[in-house]
């Protein structure tokens, strides 16, 4: 539903929250350039942090790469990869940080809740209540088989492994009751008697029994994220979930339409329907006229789209070793090859290429595009571009019609590639009062205007 017009304004007082995505294995940060720096060097995780919360970004965000891509059994060397866990990463962060919080991509399939709900307390308690959780699933074996039962669950079975895992973790979160240490030096004990529970958990995916460990922090929960676009992963979200990311983020109407059915899901989850934020994931390219923004726009495509990773996008849809061909060719003039996904890449081929081959043919050959041009103009299509002005008009459209919470961003160079937003975009935005001007809270759960955890809103 496309809302035009101005006086229609659903949220008029609504802020854009922005996060910072520091991807894990990827194609699009742009490893080429001089301007780019190492991905394993701490300084670069660090400065990035700094410069979001410099800039009042509600979370600095770690993606997850649990094993290399690979294409055809080789591993994929083209990928920026080689990253620490995130739990460890974001606990030096917190020591370098004060304000901003720290998400940590972390898997239900591949962990086990006793544990790694405890590290994420640990994380939550030494950043004073700024961890974040992003609550992924794996669904292939091409990831499964780094681990000893391999395999890998069902589409529906990994979300209900995900649900019980949140189940017992949240019980271990609320093991300890408010005020369980004495605050007092003259007091009886250390802490109050009963004041830690045993937690007793058993069911189809786990059986616990053990006391917590450690205390809630200041925000009583780390904050749930999830990024789930199938009808069973919105549905976890709307029952679960405080933050959802999406791919939901570049087209208004297409926003809007995910935006409300989030909220149609979060109404028969019986929670409100501003319950949770939406925070698509997107790329900003800014530049100081509309015209300077575009160049700088292809020039980032061609960068992330290397000849060599041309071919092997345009491999995985023709489902060939296309690596001895010339990406500034034409496209190949073989048939593609409808084959059972393979895992290769780490990503799933589709089921039938041939109607997408077909389209890709007629559009190269009327444009006069070589097999790299087609892969950029035709592959993933990501991001918004235009000026700061531009921008914070649009995105200004987006929160107060609903359509977005904010958004987390991706930067395409690393670490330098949020200045412009953070220098130049963020002023523009709290000059239309769209953007906070300062944290008035300390924990991620207040940046985000959060309620309290599901669990603890009785308590609350």
């Amino acid at each position: 539903m496309t809302r035009t017009d101005p006086l229609d304004v659903p949220r008029p007082d609504a802020r854009l929250h922005f996060g910072v995505f520091f991807q894990g294995v990827n194609h699009w940060t742009i490893w080429s350039d001089p301007a780019s720096g190492s991905q394993i060097d701490p300084a670069n995780f660090r400065r990035v942090a700094q410069t979001a919360e410099r800039g009042l970004f509600d979370a600095f965000f770690l993606g997850e790469g649990l094993r290399l891509r690979e294409v055809d059994g080789q591993i994929h060397d083209l990928d920026v990869a080689g990253r620490p866990d995130a739990i460890t990463q974001l606990a030096a962060l917190a020591a370098v940080t004060e304000r901003i919080g720290l998400v940590s991509t972390s898997n239900t399939t591949f962990n086990e809740p006793a544990d790694l709900a405890r590290r994420l307390s640990g994380l939550d308690l030494l950043s004073a209540g700024r961890a974040g959780w992003n609550v992924v699933t794996t669904d292939n074996a091409w990831t499964g088989a780094n681990f000893r039962r391999g395999g890998y669950l069902d589409h529906a079975d990994r979300y209900r492994r995900a649900e019980e895992f949140l189940t017992v973790a949240r019980a271990l979160w609320d093991g300890w009751t408010d005020a369980a240490v004495a605050s007092a030096a003259d007091a009886q004990a250390w802490a109050a008697p009963g004041a830690v529970r045993q937690v007793r958990h058993r069911g189809p995916q786990f059986d616990v029994d053990l006391a917590p460990t450690l205390p809630r922090s200041a925000q009583g929960h780390p904050v749930i994220f999830q990024a789930g676009d199938s009808a069973e992963g919105r549905d976890f979200a709307a029952r679960n979930a405080d933050v959802i990311f999406s791919a939901h983020g570049d087209d208004f109407d297409d926003a809007l339409a995910f935006a409300d059915d989030l909220r149609s899901r979060l109404r028969v989850a019986g929670r409100p329907e501003d319950d949770l934020r939406i925070l698509p994931g997107t790329e900003i390219i800014i530049g100081a006229t509309e015209a300077e923004a575009l160049e700088k726009k292809r020039w980032i495509r061609r960068q992330q789209v290397t000849p060599a990773t041309a071919l092997g996008i345009a491999g995985l849809l023709w489902g060939i070793d296309l690596s001895g061909r010339d990406a500034d060719g034409p496209l190949p003039k073989e048939d593609p090859v409808v084959a059972e996904n393979d895992g290769s890449f780490g990503a799933r081929r589709i089921a039938d290429p041939r109607q997408v081959v077909t389209e890709w043919r007629e559009k190269a050959d009327a444009n006069r595009w070589s097999l790299r041009d087609t892969v950029i103009a035709l592959g993933p299509q990501r991001g918004h571009v235009g000026t700061p002005a531009q921008l914070a008009d649009r995105f200004t459209h987006f929160v107060r019609h609903g359509a977005v919470d904010g958004f987390n961003v991706t930067p395409y160079l690393i670490p330098d590639g949020l200045d412009d937003i953070v220098d130049l975009l963020v002023p523009e935005l709290q000059e239309r009062g769209v953007y906070r001007t300062e944290y008035t809270g300390t924990t991620l759960r207040e940046h985000l205007d959060l309620r309290a955890p599901l669990t603890r809103r009785g308590a609350a």
